[in-house]
């Protein structure tokens, strides 16, 4: 669910679905407002949070792998996996972790022929670390480019996966067979990232945010060719999307949480409040309890790397806690 500017030519062109749900075991008191971790080049892109492990779990875009940020700020390796290039956005569903792959061409695991090139689903035993399933995606639209960015589940259990090169969302069943779900000119784009954050709201919809254009856009879970865009609202290279309370929290520009909310059933938006303290190169959020944690994930620098991935040495990070009396700016 990160962003970075990358121009194409044309024809180149979490729980259930409860990563967004309250986690009942959640004690605000023990939760500080910062977390700073250290780990080697990570460079992590997603987030979740498991009441099991009591941890944080975050991807690595450089090494494909899954990591654990504690509480203290301790981060732990805690899985890799031979076909996980790039992990991107990552949402726990019961026991398992699902982890969309992806290849931007900055991880040891890069190729020729999977950089831009690679959209799939990962998913692994949370107690084992094993793999369970390993869902190719980008098979299913051949000669275009990829990259699998984000995911949110419906209450049957689907999974429904963004790729910001090609303008689809895809759909996984439970039993993992995958299927293009909506492909759209609306999520077309010549240059950058299209589709990008994505969750699953109880009113049998999908809102995904399109991160070029600043706009969100509805999707019908029963008939996706009905996708209308919401209006009133735009949310400027917009990444992660967090759905807590029926407000919307949206990262954008990197450098800010906005707190969106909607009278009509998301068919408009208004901006209730933006959080701006405290974001560095942000990606994406989690919510845990009531409250509402972002990545700082570095994701500027990966841009910059475009090309030279040995440039990315960093190992300091920081997961923030959202404070929603900040006013609206």
């Amino acid at each position: 669910m990160f962003r970075y500017l990358l121009r194409l030519p044309v024809l180149f062109l979490a729980g259930m679905w409860a990563c967004n749900t309250p986690d009942s075991e959640f004690d605000a008191a023990v939760f500080p407002e910062r977390i700073a971790f250290q780990a080697d080049r990570l460079y992590p892109e997603g987030i979740t949070y498991s009441p099991a492990l009591d941890r944080f779990l975050v991807s690595s875009i450089t090494q494909g792998k899954i990591g654990t940020v504690d509480l203290n700020g301790r981060y732990a390796d805690f899985l890799t996996d031979t076909g996980l290039i790039s992990g991107i956005g990552l949402k726990i569903r019961g026991n398992l972790l699902y982890v969309c792959n992806a290849d931007q061409g900055v991880s040891t695991k890069s190729t020729v022929q999977t950089t831009l090139r690679t959209a799939g689903l990962l998913v692994f035993n949370l107690t084992t670390r094993a793999r369970v399933q390993a869902v190719r995606l980008d098979s299913l639209l051949p000669g275009v480019p990829h990259f699998a960015n984000d995911l949110a589940f419906d209450p049957q259990g689907n999974a429904y996966i963004t790729d910001s090169f090609a303008p689809v969302i895809y759909r996984v069943t439970p039993d993992y067979k995958p299927a293009i779900f909506i492909n759209s000119p609306l999520f077309a784009g010549a240059q950058g990232f299209n589709l990008n954050g994505i969750v699953y709201h109880p009113g049998g919809y999908l809102i995904v945010v399109k991160s070029n254009e600043g706009k969100l856009f509805k999707v019908s879970v029963a008939n996706p060719n009905i996708i209308t865009e919401i209006t009133g609202v735009t949310v400027a290279g917009g990444d992660g999307l967090t759905l807590l309370d029926n407000d919307l929290y949206v990262v954008n520009e990197r450098r800010k949480v906005s707190r969106l909310r909607s009278t009509d059933d998301w068919k408009t938006a208004t901006l209730v409040s933006a959080d701006t303290t405290g974001y560095e190169q942000a990606t994406t959020s989690v919510a845990v309890g009531s409250r509402i944690y972002t990545l700082n994930a570095r994701i500027g620098e990966v841009s910059a790397a475009a090309g030279n991935p040995a440039q990315l040495q960093a190992r300091d990070y920081s997961i923030q806690q959202f404070r929603p009396a900040v006013p609206t700016p």
